[in-house]
Formats: structure tokens, sequence, C-alpha cells
């Protein structure tokens, strides 16, 4: 009889070790798969290095196709990629990687196109693309151009001295092309001179040159996706205004950045009053003033008054919806005046701080504020319309107008959220209003800067001072031991 109860007892314990192993595999294989499909971490470095940037999140989980990405490498580089590769895998069901060893599986890498170690392709079955390097910024522009199928062309006016695509200076825009580029724009420059079949000919001392009778009319290549007047600093002859005013009326995107007439050393900038004058049909009136900025906050950046920074924002508008307490720079740039106009709509984007004044009088050697004359803040920088008049979407003009070509030149466009701002104005140009977001940052430098005598001081105190003390302190104690 008291086996029996042993026995019965042994055999419940057991069924409940059995249980219990049950439910510990059952719940460590659940946690394993939860952990699997929902990674979640946090990132607690200043700028955010190691987390996905808004556009990236933005453009995964909006996945409506399956997207294969390819990583060929070294199968001891694979950790390295997986950092990285597998933030954007847990984002989406349809973001697939697959990691391949070009060693273990050549004739794979072979047909794929390898040539190095390190090569990422992405393809989401409407086209494939390669990233440059395992970087954010250039995964997620691989995957932007392979799921965007079609040819978005950014044509940059040229001819009468605006900011120039293939300059690398300072004040160049070269800069602005690369970063098209990995967005999926192609760029070019175009020009809007009168073309004809016979020279322009020669007038008379004193009288305007005569065009002749077969001059062609400029006219703004039916393939620009998106034009751009980036800074002229000569007025534009009316034909090339009326060449644009058309391209725009009649469905086209352009953005304009038109500087204030300003004097600068050789330089004396028009104001492109031509120009300006077609804008204002569409509601946007560019003031013959400059923008300064009294709040001070511009000297933590070292810049001046002259460089206003704004974090006021029209959050209405797509274009700077998403931008929240980021700064953008405008250097020597003018303001607006906006009001709807009769076929179509206008509204303000971005402006200055109340601490900020627009001086009309720009053709000084010393520029001054006067505060009983001069208009105070907030002023607007910035603004966005369309133009309709056949009440279709498909055939709506937008624009958009800055009071200064030179936030984006090469020396400012890497300024806080800049270039963040110019590509959405770009891509709410070519209507992709779905890519608009914040995009990757750049890896901040954080370097210490220390001046000679705080180097010596930190080698004295480290590699003097600290060990003396530690062996005072020693010789102290067996002293008294002793």
């Amino acid at each position: 009889m008291q086996s029996d109860w042993i026995k019965t007892r042994q055999t419940r314990y057991g069924a409940y070790v059995v249980t219990y192993l049950v439910v510990i595999l059952a719940v460590l294989g659940a946690t394993n798969w939860l952990a699997n499909r929902h990674n979640t971490s946090y990132d607690s470095t200043a700028n955010k290095r190691f987390s996905l940037s808004d556009q990236t999140i933005k453009v995964v989980k909006g996945l409506q196709r399956d997207v294969n990405v390819t990583y060929f490498d070294k199968a001891r580089e694979f950790p390295r990629a997986k950092d990285l590769l597998d933030r954007y895998d847990s984002l989406s069901s349809k973001f697939h990687v697959t990691y391949v060893d070009p060693d273990k599986k050549p004739q794979l890498a072979k047909s794929a196109g390898v040539r190095s170690y390190g090569t990422i392709f992405i393809d989401s079955g409407l086209r494939k693309e390669e990233a440059k390097t395992l970087s954010e910024e250039d995964i997620t522009g691989a995957l932007i151009r392979s799921l965007k199928s079609g040819v978005r062309n950014a044509c940059f006016v040229s001819g009468s001295g605006e900011h120039r695509i293939d300059d690398s200076e300072r004040s160049g825009y070269s800069a602005v092309k690369d970063l098209l580029e990995k967005n999926n724009y192609k760029t070019r420059a175009i020009t809007l001179t009168p073309a004809s079949a016979t020279p322009i000919q020669s007038a008379k001392i004193g009288e305007p040159a005569q065009l002749p009778a077969n001059a062609m009319k400029p006219e703004v290549p039916k393939d620009c996706t998106v034009l751009v007047v980036a800074g002229p600093k000569y007025d534009y002859a009316q034909p090339a205004v009326d060449a644009i005013k058309g391209y725009v009326e009649v469905g086209g995107r352009a953005l304009f950045m038109v500087d204030p007439p300003l004097k600068l050393g050789r330089d004396d900038y028009s104001g492109s009053p031509t120009l300006a004058k077609a804008i204002e049909g569409w509601g946007v009136t560019l003031n013959k003033d400059l923008a300064l900025d009294t709040s001070g906050i511009g000297q933590v950046f070292g810049v001046g008054p002259e460089v206003p920074l704004v974090t006021n924002y029209e959050t209405s508008q797509p274009i700077v919806k998403d931008l929240k307490e980021v700064a953008t720079a405008f250097p020597l740039v003018r303001t607006l005046e906006v009001k709807s106009p009769e076929k179509g709509t206008a509204e303000k984007l971005l402006s200055t701080s109340a601490n900020s004044y627009a001086t009309s009088r720009i053709n000084t050697p010393e520029i001054r504020i006067d505060t009983k004359k001069d208009k105070k803040g907030p002023l607007t920088l910035a603004a966005a319309g369309t133009y309709n008049t056949s009440g279709d979407k498909s055939k709506e003009g937008r624009f958009v107008v800055v009071g200064t070509s030179n936030w984006i030149d090469n020396n400012v466009i890497r300024f806080q959220a800049n270039k963040d701002l110019f590509l959405n104005m770009m891509n709410w140009l070519s209507s992709d209003e779905d890519l608009i977001a914040i995009r990757p940052k750049e890896p901040e430098d954080r370097r210490l800067n220390m001046s000679g005598r705080q180097v010596r001081l930190l080698f004295y105190t480290s590699m003097v001072f600290l060990p003396l003390i530690v062996i005072a302190s020693g010789f102290a104690v067996w002293w008294r031991r002793r």
C-alpha cells in the first residue's frame, strides 16, 4: 500500500517537472520569437547616432512590396552589417536581408555583378540599386531609388550668374548636386537665353541690341520635374521670365531662391525685379529689404545678425510639418509678403523670431537697424503655393519662394536642418510627399579642443601628481604599520 502511494507521488512530481519544463521552454521560445520580430533598443547618444532617422522609418514601415537586400562580404564582416541592417529588418516584414560570402558562393556573386567586398544591392522588383557604403544615408537613398521607378530631373537655370552645380567652392552647389542624386534626382544645368538661326545684330551706339526676327523663344524643357532658380545675379530678360511663368502656370514645378538687391564688394545683385514681378502675380511679394536677427542666438553658432536662425514653421504645410525644435539658417535674406492669389494658393512656410527687423536701407556701406522705422518680426522668409486654372489636380503648378540662395551653398547646407528643408521642398514640388521627413544625421564631431596649457596641466595631473599621491598614501600606510 505504501509502495503504491510512493509510486503515485513520484508520478505526480514527475508530471509537475515535465509540465514546468514545457511551460519554461514555451515562455523562452515565445520571448525569443517576440525579441526577434520586435527588436527594441534605447539610444542614449546625444545625437541619436544609433537610431534610424524619421525618413528611414517612414519609408520602410510604408513598404507595399517586398524588398530584398543582399550584402556581399566576408563572413567575419557580417556582424558589422547586421548592426545596421537588422534595424531596418525589424521595422517591416517586407524587408528581407541576405548575407552572402563571395568566397563561399563565387557563382552567385559573379552573376550579381559583385566586384568588391562590402557590396550592397537593394531590389524592390521595380529596379535594382546599389548602396555605395554601409551607412543609413546610402542605404535609404538606394531604397528610395529602387522604389521610385520614374526619373526625376532637377533643372538648374544658368546664364545669369546663378550658383553652379559643378562648383565645389564655398558658394557653389556641388553639395546640392550630390544630395539630389543620392535621392533619385538627376541634375543638369539649362539656359533660357533666346536661340536664333543667325547672330544677334549689333545696334547703333546708345541703342539696345536687336533680336533677330527668326529668334526662337526660350522654353523650359518638358522633362524637367523641378525647375530651380538659384540666386540670379543679373535680372532675366522678359522672354526668359515668360518661359518660367508659362511653365509653372501649365502645371510645372519651380523653386525660386532670389537674393535681395545688395552690393557686396565688386558684386552687385539686381534683386531680379522682372522675375519678382512675375512671382508677385502668384501671391508672393519679394521685398527690397534685408532681415536682421537681433536675438543674439546666432552668436552661439558663430554667426551675426545678417544670418537669421529660424525655428518657427507653419506646421500645416507638408514641407515643414516635421521640422520641430530644429533650426535653419538663412544668410543675407530678404523678406516676403504672402496673400492668396485669384487662381491658386499661397502660404507662409517659416518666419523669424519677434527679435528681428527688416531694414530697407541696404545700399549703404554700413547697415543699421532703426527700431522706429524698420519692420519688426516675425518676418516671413519662405513661402509655397499652387497655380491651377483647370481644376485638375494633376495639372496643378507648384512653386516655392525663398528670399536667399545662400542657405544651401556648400558652406551652409550642412547647418542643422537646412538639408532636410531643401529636400522637403524638392519632394513636395515633385509630388513625393511620402518622402518628406527628417533624414539621417551625419556623425557628430565631438572632439575635445584643448590649449597647450590645458594639455600640460592634464599631463602633470594624470602622469605625475596622481601617481605621487598613490605612492605617498602607500608609504604612509606602511609607516603606520611598521
